[in-house]
């Protein structure tokens, strides 16, 4: 009954892929100038990772800042984090799904999104509000204009104020700063509610600088990028399955084998058998079906769809399984429709707690 969603198939190597290399990739290429100048920022960042003090490697850079402005660049070596990996591919894959019906695949979050073109497509598509601007843009002059009403977008939707303090500006997207990309992307998948899983606290070694009195000072920081996942779909305290999660997996299968056993005492009834809470209850059917079972009524097969064809329709399972849970007395589920579509255990596992307190009575606990 249960699926879990089906992998991305990778486009067809042909004329196509030769046409969205050439939509994808369209402004980078530079001036030798500017490849030198690419080439000599980096030089200078090698030389801050490799002993020595910032602050006397900082001048190698050649950075232009206003009074009282400040830039992190990141450290090569956090490049290569298993974490930050995997945030940077979650979120090409996502752009590249919202983005798949104008034929653009995101390979390089720097050097596809930097000009203004890419990112501007992604928040007309978010927030369905049409950007008055420049489609196509070589000249840097016009680049920086789209970026401007781009992020004025952005920080509109998200209801900025101009006092805020932003971690991205129109210079930091548009010099390739990651850092500055990644915050942007991932505030931008927070608000429009995206439907991936974000990898939790993420964090990049930098050199933070800052312009004070016409100097340039540098030390070396720690970065956090993302926190906790859930904070995607509403911010929310830690709890006893992140502290599973993180320090006693011996006893996270014990409560999974507890929460199998409330599940199946139910489910049993209809003659289901629960043996994989990882992928049994993405779908949403079996949460509507033993919603029916606790609280005693049948739930009419036109609510919901009994064998979702897709993600959409999963989403939409559970969060009509949501709204039983509420219309019960339950308290809100601490977990987002989409992480449970998705096959997120550890939100998988809260919305069936959820159901297990307040049945506790009638079941073992755990």
């Amino acid at each position: 009954m249960s699926s879990t969603t089906p992998k991305k198939e990778p486009g067809s190597p042909t004329k196509e892929k030769s046409f969205i290399e050439k939509v994808t990739t369209l402004g980078r290429k530079k001036k030798k100038d500017s490849q030198d100048l690419d080439d000599l920022n980096l030089e200078g960042i090698h030389a801050i990772d490799s002993p020595g003090s910032p602050v006397d490697i900082v001048d190698q850079l050649d950075i232009n800042l206003e009074e009282g402005e400040e830039i992190y660049l990141i450290e090569s070596e956090s490049k290569d984090d298993a974490k930050l990996k995997e945030l940077m591919q979650v979120l090409k894959e996502w752009i590249t799904e919202e983005l798949k019906e104008q034929r653009i695949i995101i390979r390089n979050l720097e050097e596809d999104l930097h000009d203004g073109q890419i990112l501007g497509n992604l928040v007309e598509k978010l927030s369905g509000v049409k950007l008055e601007v420049r489609e196509v843009m070589q000249s840097e002059v016009f680049q920086k204009q789209k970026l401007t009403r781009v992020l004025e977008m952005v920080n509109q939707q998200m209801n900025m104020q101009r006092w805020t303090k932003l971690k991205w500006s129109v210079d930091s997207i548009h010099s390739r700063n990651l850092i500055a990309i990644l915050h942007l992307l991932v505030a931008l998948a927070f608000h429009f509610k995206a439907p991936i899983r974000i990898p939790e606290y993420v964090e990049a070694k930098a050199v933070y600088i800052q312009k004070q009195e016409g100097m340039l000072h540098a030390k070396k920081v720690t970065v956090q990028i993302t926190a906790t996942n859930e904070a995607v779909g509403g911010r929310f305290e830690r709890d006893a399955f992140d502290t599973l999660f993180d320090h006693a997996p011996d006893k996270l299968n014990v409560v999974k084998k507890s929460l199998v056993t409330f599940a199946n005492k139910h489910l049993n009834k209809l003659h289901i058998e629960v043996t994989d809470l990882d992928n049994q209850f993405d779908d949403g059917v079996f949460f509507i079906l033993l919603m029916g079972l606790l609280e005693g009524y049948f739930v009419p097969l036109h609510c919901y769809h009994m064998t979702p064809e897709n993600f959409e329709e999963k989403v939409h399972n559970v969060n009509f399984a949501f709204e039983l849970m509420e219309d019960a007395g339950l308290p809100k589920a601490k977990a987002r429709a989409e992480d449970v579509a998705q096959g997120h255990l550890k939100s998988v596992l809260r919305t069936i707690y959820n159901l297990f307190l307040k049945h506790k009575q009638a079941d073992n606990k755990i």
